[in-house]
């Protein structure tokens, strides 16, 4: 196939970074791939995989990339687009990563570079592990792709915004368009209040006095270990996305909070029905997410069994 762009810069060669290297060289997407991180030993290491050709600052990074994409954590995004925006050729398309878009969306228009397409972007795609190392191409395959364009944008941004869409089409993933505050509602819904929830659950279990450290590992069920999963992915990621996003998040959490307080009367109260009518709901919604193409049906959720 035809690439895409002729070069593309990756700011930030962690996980998601890395899998957009890896899977742009190896589909064709891009012509070329220019690495910037600000950790010299993960760049070096990136080089070294074959992710790209490292760059010696970031703004000989981005100089003649046709499309910018900033791969750090939501807090750190407005800091890496103001030290390379400048360095940046007129046409050019900025996009990121990240799971939160309202912010990242205002402090990308706020830049002053009219001549730049700001088209905010989010792989719904990740695994708990992260760094160079981390990065594998298929990553985005059949995953959705969010993009936030300016809603009023002219004919210019809407064929940046297509040719964007092209990208991660050639990466395997599907394309939505959808408003920024639209998205941080949905995924507070999907992701972070999952993963907000996951994080406590296993704070709880090893800090409650009555079961010890060594109980909890090592008879952790199989819900449990979805917790640990879940709770393994970067912390620094996760803090950032839930500063960034805490309008929707504690939305959303309100909303949550009442449903529980619900489920503990019915269980204080032994209300059966009021339990397995939430229960028969929620496994409705499971075989939605299955028949989506989401997951699958396999045992354990889909995911390897544990080695023994």
């Amino acid at each position: 196939m035809a690439a895409v762009f002729n070069q593309i810069a990756i700011i930030g060669v962690g996980l998601i970074g890395g899998s957009i290297a890896r899977a742009a060289l190896e589909k064709g997407a891009a012509g070329e791939v220019v690495l910037f991180d600000g950790n010299a030993d993960a760049l070096k290491r990136a080089g070294e995989i074959g992710f790209g050709k490292p760059a010696a600052g970031i703004e000989a990074a981005v100089a003649n990339a046709d499309a910018v994409f900033h791969c750090v954590p939501v807090g750190a995004m407005g800091a890496t687009a103001r030290a390379s925006i400048a360095a940046m050729k007129s046409g050019a398309i900025l996009t990121d990563v990240g799971s939160v878009k309202g912010n990242v969306a205002r402090d990308f228009r706020g830049l002053g570079r009219s001549d730049i397409h700001v088209i905010p972007g989010h792989p719904i795609a990740g695994t708990e592990k992260s760094g160079p190392d981390a990065g594998f191409a298929s990553l985005f395959e059949n995953r959705w792709c969010i993009l936030t364009p300016e809603p009023d944008g002219d004919a210019d941004h809407v064929a940046a915004t297509d040719r964007l869409a092209a990208f991660w089409t050639a990466l395997g993933s599907k394309v939505e368009r959808m408003d920024a505050q639209r998205h941080d509602l949905v995924l507070a819904v999907t992701s972070h209040i999952p993963h907000l929830i996951a994080y406590n659950m296993v704070a709880t279990a090893y800090d409650m006095e009555a079961v010890t450290e060594g109980e909890v590992v090592k008879f952790s069920a199989a819900g449990f270990r979805d917790f640990t999963r879940i709770a393994a992915s970067d912390p620094t990621m996760w803090r950032d996305v839930f500063l960034n996003n805490k309008e929707a998040v504690l939305d959303v959490l309100g909303r949550f909070e009442e449903d529980l307080t619900a489920l503990r009367k019915a269980i204080r109260n032994a209300d059966g029905q009021k339990l397995f009518d939430t229960f028969t709901e929620s496994r409705r919604i499971r075989r939605e997410i299955i028949d989506a193409g989401q997951d699958t049906a396999s045992a354990n959720f889909g995911r390897d069994k544990p080695k023994t």
